[in-house]
């Protein structure tokens, strides 16, 4: 069978990974804002990476029931519009319609199913992009996915050439990835700068350790097998040297004022950790001094 992906929220994990599919011949439909999708429609989409910059024939739309032609839909919008995108799209998907959350934070799977009845299935997503104009995407790093053993995924991620790893634990998956997202994302954000000199300056090092020993704490006692502090501290720290010029997107998303999902990222720690009684001071404090940037950000706007 061949695969029709639809990717709701054509931002830039969205127009990355469609752009991906879309160059390996899958047919990709991209859902999103005027903003890009009529520069796509018109010269198709410009997609940049180290090895190759090429614009890419892509169809794009603005309405949701684009996907209705899908048998595979990406969900890659921001976690403050899940519910709502989830429910705008549901009546739309076909019986065999596989949706997939390509999104961050832990939670978005229960929340698409409380809202819809759908079992949406949960994807892991490192990247670093960014939308460097209208209808163009620009790569910065990564590009690699992991998931659960779903074979029609896994297919059409190895087709594209996109590295796909099968997981046991998912949501331990996710978690991992919660914990560097809290990690990186408000510092980049309230410090405007790159991943790598967090890393290099002692002082930043020190609160991502802090942020990354309260996450593991709140996960376990949520019951989330994870690896060690210790060890999720390296591997964070490699991230940020693998991605050292990449900025967070709560970073680029205060750039452009725009809502953050810091709710979802270190506010979700912090909330999770008070119902548990685990203390979260670190997590408590960037959460609340993001808050304040993105409203300060938007009403300058």
């Amino acid at each position: 069978m061949q695969e029709h992906v639809a990717v709701v929220g054509a931002g830039a994990v969205g127009c990355y990974f469609g752009g991906m599919l879309a160059q390996a011949g899958i047919p990709v439909t991209l859902i999103g804002r005027a903003y890009h999708v009529d520069p796509i429609t018109r010269d198709g989409l410009f997609l940049e990476r180290s090895d190759f910059q090429a614009n890419i024939k892509v169809q794009a739309a603005t309405h949701v029931e684009a996907v209705g032609d899908a048998t595979i839909v990406l969900l890659c919008v921001k976690t403050v519009d899940t519910e709502t995108a989830a429910s705008a799209i549901a009546p739309y998907l076909g019986i065999n319609t596989l949706l997939v959350s390509f999104q961050n934070g832990v939670d978005n799977v229960d929340r698409i199913r409380r809202a819809t009845d759908i079992n949406a299935i949960p994807a892991v997503v490192y990247v670093a992009a960014a939308m460097t104009g209208p209808g163009r995407v620009r790569h910065g790093g990564r590009g690699d996915i992991v998931i659960g053993h779903v074979p029609r995924l896994e297919n059409v991620f190895k087709a594209a050439g996109i590295p796909c790893r099968v997981s046991n634990n998912v949501v331990g998956e996710l978690w991992t990835k919660l914990v560097m997202n809290c990690a990186y994302n408000a510092i980049s954000a309230l410090t405007r700068s790159p991943y790598l000199p967090l890393n290099e300056n002692p002082l930043t090092r020190n609160v991502l350790k802090d942020v990354i020993t309260e996450v593991v704490a709140v996960a376990s006692a949520s019951g989330v097998s994870l690896a060690s502090a210790e060890e999720l501290t390296e591997s964070t720290l490699k991230i940020g040297e693998a991605m050292a010029t990449a900025t967070s997107s709560t970073e680029q998303d205060i750039g452009r004022g725009r809502p953050t999902e810091i709710d979802s990222l270190n506010g979700y720690v912090a909330r999770r950790g008070k119902m548990l009684g685990i203390p979260t001071p670190v997590n408590s404090t960037l959460h609340a001094l993001v808050k304040m940037l993105e409203l300060r950000s938007s009403q300058a706007r």
